[in-house]
């Protein structure tokens, strides 16, 4: 089994790792498939737009909702989300050479999202990269059975553990 996650410190820095690993990964030829997250600030309130850029060449899908300023819930589109795991799913049977999933959230794991992607990239002998966060760090490990590879989030780090796996 092939699979590796990264948890950066910072708000968003596991994003903006993947990021630049995907286009450093694209630039020297390997073939993508997944999702990167794109944050954009916005002025009106503390919440951010989140889109995902569904690899290799997209489209971008936004996958958070406006729930009001003062909201505290989860803005996550459910239905955004499944659109890009099922883009994923659909690129994910052709010859790629890295699944790379923004995050291993939530949905994942509690069942839904791109565990399904995961699993059927691991059965095609794909390595497979996942953003992490601390709320879902033990299901991950769980879907994994433990498995799972912690990688520093640096981009050297990763682009060698892709080149390597």
């Amino acid at each position: 089994m092939k699979i590796a996650y990264t948890l950066a410190p910072g708000r968003g820095e596991t994003n903006l790792v993947l990021l630049e690993l995907a286009k450093d990964l694209e630039k020297s030829g390997k073939r993508l498939c997944g999702t990167v997250q794109v944050d954009t600030e916005r002025e009106k309130d503390h919440h951010c737009d989140m889109d995902v850029l569904v690899l290799p060449d997209g489209p971008t899908i936004r996958i958070s909702q406006s729930l009001g300023r003062e909201s505290r819930g989860c803005r996550l589109n459910p239905d955004a989300l499944e659109n890009a795991v099922g883009l994923t799913e659909a690129e994910l049977e052709k010859d790629v050479d890295v699944l790379i999933v923004n995050k291993f959230g939530k949905h994942e794991a509690d069942g839904r999202g791109f565990r399904g992607a995961i699993a059927r990239a691991l059965e095609k002998d794909v390595p497979v990269l996942v953003g992490a966060n601390k709320l879902n760090l033990d299901a991950l490990r769980s879907f994994c059975a433990d498995e799972v590879e912690e990688l520093a989030p640096d981009l050297e780090t990763l682009r060698t553990w892709v080149v390597s796996a």
